[in-house]
């Protein structure tokens, strides 16, 4: 993965968004939609934009893609990451979008393989069950 490429996808705040989002939770194009509350058209586009360079893969549960961060990582995407979730503490639209992503998790039902698991990969157990695990 180029360094370029990585920042031609950061230079958008939705797009940002959208991989600030992603390194919580796999999450489908209904999720970005009531986190983010952008029309489908532009969550799609933004997807489409990232997973044509690599910083998205898809996967198919039902009627739903589902969306996530590629499971092995340049370590010039990784750095880059941990400097997003490093420099959002601050910005209001970040954090909104957490606490949106937090009730979602604790209220949707659909699909259920997105909620499985939390943020650091560990599984959610019946007490917590559609929890996400968010990074203090």
């Amino acid at each position: 993965m180029d360094l370029i490429e990585i920042y031609q996808c950061f230079c958008d705040r939705t797009r940002l968004r959208i991989l600030h989002l992603l390194t919580r939770s796999p999450l489908c194009v209904c999720h970005f939609q009531d986190i983010l509350g952008e029309p489908q058209v532009k969550i799609s586009k933004h997807l489409g934009y990232l997973r044509s360079r690599g910083m998205v893969t898809t996967k198919r549960d039902q009627n739903w893609i589902i969306y996530s961060l590629p499971g092995r990582r340049a370590d010039e995407l990784e750095r880059n990451l941990k400097c997003l979730q490093d420099c959002v503490h601050t910005d209001a639209v970040f954090k909104r979008d957490m606490e949106k992503l937090s009730r979602l998790a604790k209220s949707c039902c659909k699909p259920r393989s997105v909620f499985k698991r939390g943020v650091n990969g560990r599984k959610t157990n019946e007490k917590t069950k559609g929890s996400v695990y968010l990074r203090s």
